[in-house]
């Protein structure tokens, strides 16, 4: 992997909280197959070929097939997600976008029939995560390269 900046070594207490972070979503009570979704879709809508990358494999190694994998950028069109995954996707997309999106009072309804009231702000936190992710690895220049 390149990177313009070793920023790990530079700004050490940042990145310490943004893995606090990680460990405190992956304790979430989230599905972890839904939290790979969820982090494949959003880096596939910020154009971030290295989490693409990463989160692609981990979701490999979790059992993902390759089926669900290559078709996440057209969910909505597949029977192969379960509803809560795609409310859980459809909100990625709202969040993600939402300068234009925003978050529709129909859509946190029907989130919430799925979803408790903490699994609610955690899905929130696990996409605002992953896309702080995707603007940090575009901005560093990290790429994707062959495992």
């Amino acid at each position: 992997m390149s990177q313009r900046i070793a920023y790990n070594d530079v700004a050490p207490d940042g990145i310490k909280i943004m893995m606090d972070m990680e460990k405190y979503t992956k304790t979430s009570s989230i599905n972890q197959t839904t939290r790979e979704l969820i982090k494949i879709r959003a880096s596939q809508i910020n154009g971030c070929a290295f989490c693409i990358n990463m989160h692609t494999s981990d979701a490999r190694k979790m059992g993902e097939t390759e089926q669900r994998i290559y078709c996440l950028n057209v969910w909505e069109e597949c029977d192969f997600y379960s509803p809560d995954e795609k409310v859980a996707l459809e909100l990625t997309e709202h969040i993600t976008l939402i300068p234009t999106k925003r978050i529709p009072e129909d859509l946190y309804k029907r989130v919430r029939e799925h979803y408790e009231e903490k699994q609610y702000v955690d899905l929130v936190l696990i996409i605002n995560q992953i896309n702080s992710w995707n603007r940090i690895s575009i901005a560093m220049g990290n790429t994707a390269t062959e495992s």
